[in-house]
């Protein structure tokens, strides 16, 4: 009986799991793969296809198609921000020993590698909006990518966005050489006598662009979520914007809802 891609693709992702083909393997040639599977090669290429979407496997031009390594995965809950909260006043023993990234991951402070970029910008009419400032207001603006220590592409690209009139309250919040900042953003503002009060996140998904795909990493078809997440004072003030790119192969957003009882 003549096998379906399907079947193929099946049986193919199994093998990769179980490690028959371990990463940074290469993958017998598709005339091969084709003969020992019993079927054609449309039906071959479409298996491929089918490992190639999911990120387990990619080709290398000239080379051949070889198995990806293990990536990463992460959890991202809305149940992150009560405990950003929480840790922001906490001593400063507790603040360096673990963060959000390690929550959403489940690995240590040393497992992570971590990049921060700063820069004071005037502010765009949209991003002016976002933070109830005219066009033209300072902004600080930081870039994080993290990582994990053994690969290459970053887990997400946060751009943040405060009020440069409000990170120019503590000179070290304009500091980029003293990140990761133990406790966060939600630490930083407590520095400057900020307590946040509401945090509103909206996700949506979308293709990425090119820069986006070679930057994470991403498989072929594999969308991006974006998060653009906005921080309230206790007074209503918007206190933060920041934009957050988590690549669709390896982010779940996870949200709970605790409800008051009856």
């Amino acid at each position: 009986m003549t096998k379906g891609y399907d079947e193929v693709s099946g049986d193919l992702r199994r093998r990769v799991r179980a490690g028959e083909f371990p990463p940074g393997d290469r993958l017998p040639d598709e005339a091969a793969l084709a003969t020992e599977y019993g079927v054609g090669l449309p039906a071959l290429r479409q298996a491929l296809a089918d490992l190639r979407t999911e990120g387990l496997i990619g080709n290398e031009d000239g080379r051949g198609t070889f198995v990806r390594g293990h990536r990463q995965r992460a959890e991202r809950s809305n149940l992150r921000h009560q405990w950003e909260k929480d840790r922001a006043r906490a001593d400063p023993a507790e603040r360096k020993r673990t963060g959000a990234t390690e929550q959403d991951t489940g690995l240590t402070t040393g497992q992570l590698a971590f990049q921060a970029e700063y820069e004071r910008i005037e502010a765009p009419e949209e991003l002016a909006a976002a933070l109830n400032l005219d066009p033209g207001d300072a902004v600080l603006k930081r870039t994080y990518r993290t990582r994990s220590a053994d690969e290459e592409e970053p887990l997400k690209v946060a751009r943040s966005y405060i009020p440069y009139e409000i990170a120019r309250q503590n000179p070290d919040l304009l500091d980029a050489a003293r990140e990761p900042w133990p406790g966060g953003t939600m630490n930083q503002l407590h520095t400057v006598g900020i307590e946040i009060d509401r945090v509103e996140e909206v996700v949506t998904a979308r293709s990425p662009t090119p820069q986006e795909s070679e930057e994470l990493g991403l498989a072929p078809g594999a969308a991006v979520m974006d998060v653009r997440k906005t921080l309230h004072d206790t007074d209503g003030r918007i206190v933060e914007v920041a934009d957050v790119v988590l690549p669709g192969d390896r982010y779940a957003v996870k949200c709970v809802t605790t409800l008051e009882r009856w």
